[in-house]
């Protein structure tokens, strides 16, 4: 596959103008004062809008409350009164909640939410009373999971047929492809709407919005502060995914995993998006089953995707051509959507891994040949990563051996690079020479299990030079004591960025910004 070829439907430049979709702050605090100062923190940010949640004060007195709110406010509002039954705080009896966003909608609140369990109920109250300056949300919200299309479909009339001038509905994502049959109801809809799917697997919807067509998505002012599971920052929505310049021919990106958060390439790849003018934007997957993402999201819209632990073997399975060296590694960690559907992987890691650790290596003077030439290369991990590594090494000339929890698996991978395999308990007793390279592949130490490491720091003073492909944290507890016991150490931060300037060229057709990777992975 050419590059150019890659690159035929993206969309260049980023200067079309901001999208109508909303950035909403939900403002949670205990006093009217308190909820000011929040409000003008989130004009400061970014913030298009603000919810103002009266159910999280601690006493709340209507009239001079409300009004004080809506005055002070620089933002347009929308006031949301919710009860613990839906997932709020407000445990009073609803005529009183009632007449607090009836007062609301007189004294000029923008938008006020009720709940569709209540809507009929409080249209009644108000016997359609309504300002016209004032738009009603009737919402809904499924902790448990997301319905079918069907039952969403259902769901967005009976919302309709309660008096709604813009729907609302929230549901819960067990699996990242919920979000497409979300996605579609939005993009379908035809009244203004709010859909967004809650926790870490739904977090795509809050972030495409602006493709998809919502009427707004949600900001939080800090991280942690969420009105609702999954919610991202203001900053982030604004700074790291460049949610103004999103638009219906945004080309999707992202990065397949799991875990998946820790992941700093949608840092990499949407600054460097916006800085060369590409319309695309790069995401967290939180996938648990790759065949079926891949069956979801066929779009060409879902252009690109890193692929990370521990499903780089799985992906080469799903795609309809591979790179003839993923072939021989049996595993990919670049994936690109050809304009005509099929699915093409690649592998970028060897690259990036095998050429931090020549660098490593050298020694200033200028060698022929690899530095690698000869070496006694000890691999641990026997997934995707480990089987680039150890191909990368042979094919640089070096002997490789495998060690991995399981036996089998390092027997498998070492029969095909014609190497040693072993376990990784004998790991710590394995020293045939001085002046070997270890490379470790497995998640052993990565955040938040910053206190383990997969070999002994006795072991370590054998080895010439130690690698990790981890890079949250930087310099983990292997690095730390191969550092110590006198080896030289590269960081997966090395491979990061090296297997990272293949991908994004493949990615947009353009050349990989070096420094600019370099300087935004200086921070890590």
């Amino acid at each position: 596959m050419t590059v150019e070829s890659s690159v035929r439907h993206m969309e260049v430049g980023l200067g079309m103008g901001k999208n109508p979709t909303l950035i909403c702050a939900p403002i949670m605090a205990d006093t009217v004062n308190q909820m000011v100062e929040l409000m003008h923190k989130a004009k400061f940010k970014g913030a298009d809008i603000v919810e103002v949640r009266l159910d999280h004060m601690k006493s709340l007195d209507p009239r001079p409350d409300i009004e004080m709110l809506i005055r002070e406010c620089p933002l347009p509002t929308l006031f949301t009164y919710r009860p613990i039954w839906e997932g709020g705080e407000y445990n009073g009896d609803e005529i009183s909640r009632f007449d607090a966003l009836q007062l609301a909608m007189e004294l000029g609140a923008d938008h006020i939410d009720i709940e569709l369990k209540a809507a009929h109920e409080f249209m009644n109250h108000i016997r359609g009373n309504k300002p016209e300056k004032c738009k009603l949300i009737v919402s809904s919200h499924n902790y448990e999971y997301t319905p079918s299309a069907e039952e969403l479909g259902n769901l967005v009339a009976r919302i309709q047929a309660a008096g709604a001038d813009i729907v609302k509905f929230a549901t819960t994502a067990n699996d990242i492809t919920d979000v497409a049959r979300v996605l579609q109801i939005t993009v379908h809809s035809q009244v203004p709407i709010i859909a967004m799917v809650m926790g870490e697997r739904g977090i795509m919807s809050r972030l495409l919005c602006p493709k998809f067509g919502a009427y707004l998505t949600f900001g939080t002012l800090e991280e942690g502060k969420v009105s609702a599971p999954g919610q991202p920052t203001i900053d982030e929505l604004i700074s790291l995914y460049n949610f103004r310049s999103i638009n219906t021919d945004t080309k999707v990106f992202g990065i397949i995993g799991k875990p998946v958060s820790h992941s700093k390439s949608p840092k990499l790849y949407n600054r460097a998006f916006k800085e060369a003018g590409v319309n695309g934007v790069f995401v967290h997957l939180l996938v648990d089953d790759v065949k079926k993402f891949f069956e979801t999201y066929s779009s060409p819209d879902f252009f690109g995707f890193s692929c990370t632990i521990p499903h780089k073997e799985v992906a080469l399975a799903c795609c309809d051509e591979v790179d003839p060296v993923a072939k021989s590694i049996g595993a990919v960690n670049c994936l690109i959507r050809r304009p005509n559907g099929k699915l093409f992987g690649c592998n970028t890691d060897y690259i990036g891994a095998i050429s931090s650790i020549e660098i490593g290596l050298q020694d200033g003077a200028s060698q022929i040949g690899s530095p690698l030439a000869g070496k006694l290369f000890v691999v641990i991990g026997a997934g995707g990563a480990g089987k680039a590594l150890a191909y990368g090494a042979k094919e640089k000339g070096a002997r490789v051996v495998i060690a991995n929890r399981s036996y089998d698996r390092a027997r498998d991978l070492a029969e095909l690079v014609g190497g040693q395999a072993l376990t990784l308990a004998e790991l710590n007793s394995f020293h045939p020479e001085t002046g070997m390279i270890l490379a470790n592949t497995t998640s052993i130490g990565m955040q938040p299990n910053v206190e383990e490491t997969p070999i002994s720091k006795e072991a370590l003073r054998y080895y010439e030079l130690v690698f990790d492909a981890i890079y949250t944290p930087k310099i983990t507890r292997l690095l730390r004591e191969a550092q110590e016991a006198g080896s030289k150490i590269v960081t997966g931060v090395e491979m990061f960025i090296g297997q990272a300037y293949e991908q994004y060229e493949r990615f947009t057709g353009l050349p990989a910004p070096k420094q600019l990777f370099r300087d935004i992975m200086a921070d890590y």
